[in-house]
């Protein structure tokens, strides 16, 4: 089995960190293909751009020239996903959209950790769309760019530790979830810090990708992720295949 798992910003630590927890987590008979955009942004941190971010997303995952099997779009509250679902009959598979749904099986409620406070909103609202956002906590902000929490994963470890915590005592979460690929492999840690059950997005994603495989599951195209209808659409694709 080959999983794509889709970076969706252009950092090459990013992608390997996320590579490598994926890695960590997969069946060995279960082959990881970590890729990045060809273009795009060094972080995703807003609605613009993730909406640049989405574009690229999808340029470069119909650009793989290989066969896979499914695919784990690594970007906790990232637009993009159902253009992904309509291009592909393989199984698609959001960290935002897996983390929730394997919190919701741990615990009655879920409060997810993330970077910097303006991507609340924008988690909310794909909690929302993905009809898991009932049973949400909370969404608590560390503070802590993107990138940042790559280049100083102690610091990252403390600032997710406090707010974790704090979702743990003042929002009665039962659950943590790591609101960020760039978390990835933090888990542990956290947990047992907190002593709360704690879903890395990428480790639930690729585990729920492989399931999805191994039942013979394919994304329908009866309604909302039938293929886009034939017509030209000029520029695209954008890279050269």
């Amino acid at each position: 089995m080959r999983i794509v798992v889709v970076n969706v910003n252009t950092s090459e630590a990013v992608t390997e960190a996320i590579g490598a927890q994926a890695r960590a987590v997969a069946s060995p008979d279960t082959e990881i293909l970590a890729v990045t955009p060809f273009f795009g942004p060094e972080s995703v941190e807003g609605n613009f751009e993730s909406y640049v971010s989405a574009v690229a997303v999808l340029d470069r995952v119909t650009a793989i020239g290989e066969p896979f099997d499914a695919v784990v779009q690594a970007g906790f509250g990232e637009h993009g996903k159902e253009g992904l679902a309509e291009l592909l009959e393989e199984p698609v598979v959001d960290i935002t959209e897996a983390a929730a749904q394997l919190a919701c099986l741990l615990g009655h409620r879920y409060s997810v950790i993330t970077s910097l406070d303006r991507a609340v909103p924008q988690i909310a609202d794909r909690l929302a769309l993905a009809g898991l956002d009932g049973r949400c906590a909370s969404i608590r902000a560390t503070g802590l760019p993107v990138l940042e929490l790559e280049a100083d994963p102690e610091r990252a470890r403390e600032r997710i530790t406090e707010e974790a915590a704090a979702a743990i005592a003042e929002d009665r979460a039962e659950v943590i979830c790591l609101g960020c690929a760039g978390m990835s492999g933090l888990a542990e840690r956290i947990t047992a810090a907190t002593g709360a059950p704690t879903v890395d997005g990428v480790a639930a994603a690729v585990g729920l990708a492989e399931t999805l495989v191994r039942s013979g599951l394919r994304t329908s195209k009866l309604g909302g992720y039938a293929r886009p209808r034939p017509k030209r659409i000029t520029g695209w694709p954008i890279t050269p295949r």
